[in-house]
């Protein structure tokens, strides 16, 4: 097949934007994004197997057992009357949401390892979502129908690559997030940002690599790819969700990405830590994330007596729960090689009180490897500027890197980018650990010391502009003219209104 003949991503994407419309104005955007992405999820299944399926047999014609049988040696199983086609040709039944859910518990049935409490989340025979039974039916319809255009064809050998489906459904979690204000956070970080961290962190072959707040998992996704740009699937991805329905995402997207091991739990990181060794917390050589920024109500009650000990250098305020994600994340990474990079609103530079204790603490162990300024209104829901704070085990120096990269980006409509070039900047000056003139500065412990700890970016890099000097004579000069030639102005003015009569 020609290149040309190939669905392109914009094709895909036009498709299935077009079929949100089914829910927009009914359903919050927050939640329409659950029936979307499930219904891109089955309709890809379906068209791999339906791809598989044609291909079998031509090979062993009609013989369908034996057809079965090599089906259900593929990657995931797809059940009789479970499919996309399946349902689309029920789309005029008059329980068509129930339809909808049936099939979807069975594939998840037959596919446990990988897909087990997927759709638990997600009822399409909701009245309180999708409306009375005849509205329901009728949305419903039009979805299906949306997901039937011929246009939307997802066999490999029409999208070519595998990442294009997923490519799609970041496009569509993206464009959900825009319309999501402050809820989008909770299931997305910009690509852009989760591409810095990637590269950043630098994932090797062999590594295992958590995400503790992993929302739809686009941030474990970009570490994995940096992996496999170094030619290897040698490595293991780990994370864990505290919205149910997020979760779901997170699966569905590490499946669509072709990381169908990825072990994603369920449960709130903080107060229920499922990444556990033999009674311990798992330790990782990446461990990366954008918690909720400042979170209140995090269970600080609960870190009082944390069974695994990770607030030993004291307890964040009960009301801003940023140290308690950085605590945990610290305590998960291995004494070897580990390394933490993680996304904090500013106040966590220069907080005191008890996050002060943390702060200085961190640094006298010698763990703070960079302090990196990002530009603000980079992340849907908040316009405050944000930094990363990268840490490393077994550091040989005491320096500390601090990177005021706010002032580079890609204006937008909605919010502010990073590109290409600005990732990249930041990339080169954190690995060689270059000093650049009002972009980035190495201070030593002393410098931070007598900052009283406080991680304040503008105290250690340099951005002040000096104004040119003003050339008094010459302005002075510039006011004379002006006057004159208003002077004569009032005059012509004067003498328009006399041969008007006024």
């Amino acid at each position: 097949m020609k290149t040309d003949d190939r669905m392109k991503q914009h094709e895909i994407e036009s498709v299935l934007w077009s079929a949100c419309d089914t829910f927009r104005g009914v359903v919050d955007a927050a939640e329409y994004k659950n029936y979307i992405l499930v219904m891109l999820f089955l309709k890809y299944i379906s068209d791999v197997w339906l791809e598989h399926y044609e291909k079998l047999q031509k090979q062993f014609g009609d013989d369908e057992e034996r057809i079965r049988r090599r089906l259900d040696r593929e990657r995931f199983k797809l059940p009789k009357g479970c499919s996309f086609y399946d349902l689309h040709a029920q789309r005029q039944a008059n329980n068509l949401g129930e339809l909808i859910n049936v099939a979807l518990e069975k594939i998840e049935d037959q596919n446990k390892e990988k897909l087990q409490g997927v759709f638990r989340n997600i009822d399409f025979n909701s009245e309180s979502a999708l409306g009375q039974t005849k509205d329901r039916n009728a949305r419903l319809k039009h979805l299906l129908e949306d997901f039937g255009n011929p246009k939307l064809d997802l066999r490999p050998s029409r999208t070519g690559d595998l990442d294009v489906i997923g490519n799609a459904y970041e496009y569509l979690i993206a464009r959900f997030a825009a319309g999501a204000g402050k809820k989008a956070g909770e299931f997305y970080t910009p690509g852009e940002v989760s591409q810095l961290l990637a590269e950043l962190l630098d994932p090797q072959p062999g590594e295992r690599i958590c995400d503790p707040a992993c929302g739809s998992g686009s941030l474990l996704i970009k570490c994995g790819n940096q992996v496999k740009n170094k030619g290897s699937n040698d490595f293991a991805l780990y994370g864990q969700e505290i919205n149910g329905s997020t979760w779901a995402l997170a699966k569905m997207n590490m499946f669509l990405h072709g990381m169908d091991s990825a072990r994603i739990e369920w449960g709130d990181t903080i107060r229920s830590p499922k990444l556990l060794e033999k009674d311990k917390t798992m330790k990782f050589e990446v461990v990366t994330a954008n918690p909720p920024f400042s979170l209140d109500k995090w269970g600080v009650e609960e870190a009082a007596s944390d069974a695994f000990n990770r607030f030993h250098r004291g307890l964040p305020p009960k009301s801003k729960g940023d140290y308690a994600f950085i605590s945990h994340m610290i305590e998960t990474i291995t004494r070897e090689n580990g390394r933490v990079g993680v996304v904090v609103p500013h106040g966590v530079l220069f907080r005191g009180s008890g996050e002060g204790k943390i702060r200085k603490q961190l640094i006298d162990e010698n763990l703070l490897d960079a302090v990196i300024g990002l530009p603000a209104n980079l992340f849907y829901g908040t316009g405050i500027p944000t930094a990363i704070l990268l840490f490393k085990r077994n550091r040989k120096k005491t320096t500390i890197l601090f990177i005021d990269a706010s002032r580079e980006y890609q204006d937008s409509k909605n919010r502010n980018r990073l590109s290409k070039e600005n990732i990249s900047k930041i990339v080169k000056t954190y690995r060689k650990k270059t000093v650049i003139d009002k972009y980035s500065y190495v201070a030593n412990l002393v410098e931070i010391k007598e900052n009283d700890y406080n991680l304040n970016i503008p105290r250690y890099v340099d951005t002040f502009e000096e104004e040119e000097p003003v050339d008094i004579p010459a302005v002075q000069k510039e006011i004379v003219k002006l006057e004159g030639e208003l002077d004569e102005l009032r005059v012509k003015m004067n003498d328009y209104l006399k041969e008007l009569g006024f």
